[in-house]
């Protein structure tokens, strides 16, 4: 007769680790965000100069 198969144990969950909660100062939480908020802001400014053929200053009329 057939034997039932058995079924593989999933690996053990592992804990991730915590995220740094929001505080004032220099502290990592802040200076992740910030250096998120960086490169997104890069990023814009290159497409805006691909884009319009333009630098930021000529962009805002400052040139």
């Amino acid at each position: 007769m057939t034997q039932p198969k058995p079924t593989p144990t999933p690996p053990p969950v592992q804990d991730l680790p915590a995220e740094p909660e929001p505080a004032f100062g220099w502290t990592k939480y802040a200076e992740r965000i910030n250096g998120r908020v960086a490169m997104i802001a890069f990023l814009s400014l290159l497409l805006l100069e691909a884009f319009t053929h333009q630098n930021l200053f000529t962009w805002l009329g400052l040139r």
